[in-house]
């Protein structure tokens, strides 16, 4: 990593109150920019998020906003209505009171002084999504974005349902850590000593936690499509530059974006990272100067200098050459590959019968025990040392498979992976999961991708459709995307499996599926060997503005990251994670952050109905001693249960101030089972 102290332009940093349309509401913002920028203004770049710029985003907004200011731009980091020290109080996430205030600050920052009234939004994971939606409303000044890890279909691509299934880890996980990050303080120095407890009192008293509207919503009604741009491309009308990590969850929005969107508006590139800015290092690798590419977008769209962007192809991908499983990679072998069109001339459709013309109708069983899927890795694959599917061999013997001859030549796949089934379910509701692996000479098994489909959902996503047991059905639908490149003397397996515990939550009957293998198949995109060495894709290495000095702890024995265990006499399967979004910290400015969490998840292997998670957040922020010192902690607890007819909600969250309660919140919701 290069840190560059020193930039074509001088900067200055000044913390501002942006008003909002209402007239009563302020948020509050960070602006990095020119010192001269009066005198010769600049383009100015929001980044608009609810996780606190004063403390938890600190890190990293001095790596970026700073090094963009320095090269021409007023950088400016935002905190969303009620989280951090910014005015007012906690809606729902990217609901229309988020996205009318963020147009307002595009429009304001395109009026001050030292703007030249063009505007460029971005953002990783919830600022790659509403700069996205932000887009979709299209606001004048609003020229260009980058959208980091995001999705287009806030319904069947977050961490809600996938496949229209109930995301068992991210549904309950990232609901807890909701509640918890919005009920933390703003902080006194910046809004005051006499307004921060009012002002944490009235966020406290507007807590409801996201949990109860997310399965309210069991599927795609009009809530999802609020925010999903799949609805209507046409809607953006600013250039984007969409952006995702083969281990990133998100990652087939960037496909469905430079599929939808007109060609001479986007570009798209997927690496091999996960959820993390592809310059920052983080496993796996390798890290490119995305920085510096991204200035070539912001050049190009915002002072109209021609950098050579729009001619880079429509698509630039990451094809990952085969890795024995692991947990964690430092650096993925592979390489860059493009493609000027996508869907691409370059890949055609390898389809694969399960099984052979020998036994034409004869079915197997499907019958997972229910913690099927504790191997299946961490949702959000983070950059720490256990986030990656381990060796898949465990997960594969509860499971059915269906393995190729051994391959002959090198298979490069590029895209979604498609299964095609014959089925018919013992009940009415029930699931598929297809895992698509690499299977090495010595047995070992490399997870490449994988796909989920509620049966329910089977003739789409708007609607729950009950099987009709004793009745054969044809079912398609979609893997993650990914690119890959099987090795000639391995074999390519199809694992089905009809739970996926904790990422699936079960339905509430014990089944069971019959799938026909001669009937059913597997489609692969597979693309063609092109000599790409003519014109090689190639990125500069990463670079950044100097870190901002915050010292971490870290602990001599710290608890594991991921812990399984089995009580062998209760048949009983608990995972334990620890999210570990960087743990207690102690700031330059004297702040000190402490955090920790666990998220725990147990099942038994026999009945759906003991599914069970459980969030738990704690966090302090704490300056100064004796008695000017400032001191707020927050406890918060989510759990999740289920019976055949409900889902079962039990949330609280305690505050206290200096030792003293200032807020006690419980919530006791169960909403009916539609689809879940």
């Amino acid at each position: 990593m290069k840190y560059r102290e020193e930039f074509e332009r001088q900067v200055v940093r000044e913390d501002v109150w942006i008003p909002t349309r209402d007239g009563r509401t302020h948020l509050h913002a960070r602006i990095w920019r020119p010192v001269d920028a009066v005198s010769d203004p600049v383009p100015a770049l929001l980044e608009y998020l609810p996780y606190r710029k004063s403390d938890w985003t600190s890190p990293r907004d001095a790596q970026r906003h700073p090094w963009y200011a320095g090269h021409g731009y007023a950088s400016v980091r935002v905190d969303i209505r009620g989280h951090g020290d910014s005015e007012g109080t906690p809606g729902d996430e990217y609901d229309a009171q988020e996205l009318a205030d963020g147009v307002d600050v595009v429009n304001w920052l395109a009026a001050q002084p030292w703007c030249t009234g063009a505007v460029g939004m971005f953002g990783i994971s919830w600022g790659g999504f509403n700069s996205l939606q932000i887009a979709a409303l299209a606001p004048e000044p609003l020229k260009a974005i980058v959208t980091v890890c995001s999705t287009d279909d806030r319904y069947d691509n977050d961490v809600h349902y996938t496949g229209g299934a109930v995301l068992g880890i991210d549904m309950l996980a990232w609901a807890g850590t909701m509640l918890a990050f919005a009920a933390r303080p703003p902080d006194p120095t910046v809004v005051g000593t006499d307004r921060w407890l009012p002002m944490w009192r009235e966020r406290l008293d507007a807590l409801e936690p996201f949990l109860h509207t997310w399965l309210d919503h069991q599927q795609r009604d009009d809530y999802w499509k609020h925010g999903s741009v799949c609805e209507d491309y046409d809607a953006i009308g600013a250039a984007v530059l969409a952006v995702g990590g083969w281990h990133d969850p998100y990652r087939d929005a960037v496909l469905r974006l430079v599929e939808h969107l007109p060609g001479d508006r986007v570009r798209g590139l997927i690496g091999p990272w996960s959820h993390q800015y592809p310059d920052r290092g983080l496993p796996p690798g390798p890290a490119i100067g995305f920085l510096q590419e991204t200035l070539r977008w912001w050049d190009q769209h915002l002072k109209g200098i021609d950098t050579g962007v729009m001619r880079e192809p429509l698509l630039r991908a990451w094809i990952n050459d085969p890795v024995p499983p692991a947990t964690s990679y430092e650096e993925m072998p592979g390489r860059w590959v493009g493609e000027s069109n996508w869907p691409s001339p370059n890949i055609t459709w390898d389809t694969r019968p399960l099984g052979s013309g020998d036994t034409p109708g004869t079915p197997v069983l499907v019958r997972s025990p229910q913690h099927t899927g504790l191997d299946a890795g961490r949702f959000f694959p983070f950059g720490n040392a256990s986030d990656l599917p381990p060796d898949q061999r465990e997960e594969d013997g509860r499971s059915v498979c269906f393995d190729s001859p051994v391959l002959e030549e090198r298979v490069e796949i590029l895209g979604r992976p498609r299964v095609r089934l014959r089925l018919d379910s013992a009940t009415p509701r029930a699931h598929v999961i297809a895992r698509l692996c690499d299977v090495a000479p010595d047995g070992s098994s490399t997870l490449v991708t994988r796909g989920v489909l509620n049966l329910l959902s089977r003739h789409g996503r708007e609607k729950a459709v009950e099987w009709s047991p004793g009745t054969y059905e044809d079912v398609e639908f979609e893997l993650n995307g990914i690119g890959y490149a099987f090795p000639p003397g391995h074999r390519i397996r199809l694992a089905v499996s009809d739970a996926y515990w904790p990422w699936v939550w079960p339905h509430g009957e014990r089944g069971e599926l019959r799938l026909v293998p001669a009937d059913s198949a597997v489609l692969l995109p597979v693309r063609e060997a092109l000599d790409e060495a003519q014109a090689p894709i190639v990125f500069e290495e990463p670079e950044q503005a100097p870190p901002l000095p915050v010292t971490y702890d870290r602990p001599t024995d710290p608890a594991p990251e991921r812990l399984v265990t089995h009580d062998v006499a209760k048949g009983e399967w608990t995972l334990e994670v620890d999210p570990n979004y960087g743990g207690s910290r102690t700031y330059p400015d004297g702040l000190r952050y402490e955090e920790s969490a666990r998220e725990t998840y147990r099942i038994r292997s026999d009945d759906p109905l003991s599914a069970r998670a459980v969030s738990e957040w704690r966090i302090r922020l704490r300056r100064g001693a004796g008695g000017d010192e400032w001191d707020a902690e927050i406890m918060a607890r989510t759990e999740l249960r289920a019976t055949a007819a409900e889902f079962v909600m039990d949330s609280r969250v305690e505050a206290r101030a200096n030792g003293e309660t200032v807020a006690k919140r419980a919530w006791h919701r169960t909403t009916p089972r539609t689809s879940g």
